[in-house]
């Protein structure tokens, strides 16, 4: 099991995908040649019209990567608004520092180098919209982190929660089990969290979508 959709209609929906300018399109590329995981294009279509509609003044992504998400959403905001992003992977920080660069969307971005585990619970900011795409095995911490910074009526959106299919199937290869089992756990813990409306959607990987009561 390798995808949430079946194929046909993926390359149905696939085929009305909106044209990606070329910075967009080489991020792509270089991420499956390298491959470093973002997000599905429908995953991230769909987080964009999100922003559109709520026009968050202060976003929180945890986990940059190559800063593929967080310039898309850069581009969504209103000019006063930032968008705040950690990542702890040195070489992802240089790679999503240069396509942040190259993108003209540098002043809405505040790029953050260290452990969100460690960076959270010094920030005194609140947050409309966060957005949490890390380590598995740390998102039941980093989401009671991000509960702590969510304002009230804001929204956040937690990725790969269908896990490849893989939380939804009794035949989990070998190398996804302990992944899988965290974020089983998660969503659990994410669909009966008391001061949030959430639900799971399948799109992309699988998103968690929910908004704080």
């Amino acid at each position: 099991m390798k995808n949430i959709l079946f194929p046909a209609q993926k390359k149905y929906l696939e085929s009305y995908r909106k044209k990606e300018d070329k910075l967009i399109l080489e991020m792509e590329e270089f991420a499956d040649e390298n491959s470093i995981p973002i997000l599905e294009w429908l995953a991230i279509e769909f987080i964009e019209k999100l922003i559109l509609v709520s026009r968050p003044k202060r976003v929180l992504e945890i986990g940059t990567a190559i800063a593929y998400s967080t310039i898309r959403i850069a581009r969504c905001l209103a000019k006063s608004a930032t968008i705040y992003t950690i990542e702890k992977s040195k070489d992802n920080i240089e790679l999503a520092a240069k396509y942040i660069n190259k993108s003209g969307e540098s002043k809405k971005i505040k790029l953050i180098h260290g452990n969100a585990l460690n960076i959270l619970p010094q920030m005194d900011k609140k947050f409309d919209f966060i957005f949490l795409d890390a380590d598995k095995q740390d998102y039941k911490r980093l989401f009671d982190y991000s509960m702590l910074l969510l304002k009230k009526g804001g929204i956040i959106i937690v990725d790969n929660v269908l896990w490849h299919g893989y939380t939804a199937s009794s035949n989990v290869p070998a190398k996804y089990k302990t992944s899988t089992r965290h974020i089983r756990d998660f969503n659990k813990i994410f669909i009966l969290q008391q001061n949030l409306d959430s639900m799971i959607l399948p799109i992309g990987d699988g998103l968690g979508f929910g908004i704080k009561k």
